[in-house]
């Protein structure tokens, strides 16, 4: 009887703890993402007390606009540039700077984890005085160098603002997956590296015999955490470019953002559906990443 009572206690405390929390997620994480959905079937500016119900509408409409397009085909020009590029070379960091022959590891792994830490609004703020066409270091370099005659806009050319903001991106957030590969490879034990150091193996053989087939299902992981990062680059692009010149860096947060908040006339019901076409394609890549997990698990 004192073990059912002590039982129902410990269960009564659990709840109160976590009923602030359940309560939190709910107002600001489940119940937007309900209304995002509902407001989708909705012809709404956001103004009047109610909109007018109109069904798919919105969806059939978003896949007949140009900008809609255009910024599906940006986000994914983004993430298969960015993605690639930031999983090798934070791949390339994480393996020099796991070294033991790397000298003051610690000090370059906090150099480069400090910019995850940095948001980035501030971030954009700076990189566009870095970048500044008249007298931004990056160009006074590349002048230096001979590359280019003149400074260059490189945040505000069609052709090279979409790749310049994505290795600012990169850079922002590298640190993030080189403390996933330090991890990864410290999960190897270093026993299979002295074992084939005794067996005449290089420091190339090692890593495809050992690192590389040790380090394959964490390095799914890393893959499909950096797809899902991103597609989250609102903050930086917002600062750096919001979404120009003429649409070249608009993504569908930066759509749904201004169809929402910035036209002259704003639709809320139509950005709600461009929204939720983005958290559906966002469930696809979690749920991706979940059964990697679990195969890895296994």
């Amino acid at each position: 009887m004192k073990s059912s009572v002590s039982k129902n206690r410990n269960l009564a405390w659990v709840v109160i703890f976590l009923l602030p929390n359940t309560i939190l997620y709910f107002m600001y994480t489940i119940l937007p993402a309900i209304l995002t959905a509902v407001y989708s079937l909705l012809d709404w500016n956001g103004f009047q007390s109610a909109g007018e119900f109109c069904g798919i509408q919105n969806y059939v409409e978003l896949f007949n606009d140009d900008i809609f397009l255009t910024s599906l085909k940006v986000t994914f020009k983004f993430m298969l540039f960015a993605v690639p590029v930031r999983f090798l070379v934070s791949m390339l960091f994480g393996l020099l700077l796991n070294s033991r022959k790397c000298l003051f590891k610690s000090f370059f792994r906090t150099l480069l984890f400090l910019p995850v830490v940095t948001t980035g609004a501030i971030i954009g703020t700076i990189m566009i005085m870095i970048f500044d066409p008249s007298h931004g270091p990056v160009n006074i370099v590349l002048e230096g160098l001979g590359l280019i005659d003149k400074g260059k806009s490189l945040l505000g050319s069609y052709d090279t603002a979409l790749y310049t903001s994505a290795i600012i991106w990169i850079w922002k957030w590298m640190g993030m997956s080189l403390i996933y590969w330090i991890a990864s490879l410290q999960s190897i034990p270093d026993e299979l590296y002295e074992a084939a150091k005794i067996d005449g193996a290089s420091g190339f053989q090692s890593f495809m015999a050992i690192t590389a087939p040790l380090l394959k299902p964490f390095a799914v992981i890393i893959l499909l955490l950096t797809i899902g990062d991103s597609l989250r680059v609102f903050d930086i692009l917002l600062t750096l470019t919001n979404g120009g010149p003429f649409y070249s860096t608009e993504t569908i947060e930066l759509f749904i953002y201004h169809t929402a908040f910035t036209d002259r006339i704003p639709r809320l019901g139509y950005a709600s559906a461009a929204a939720t076409i983005f958290a559906l394609f966002f469930c696809v890549v979690a749920i991706v990443q979940s059964a990697f997990k679990k195969r890895g698990g296994e």
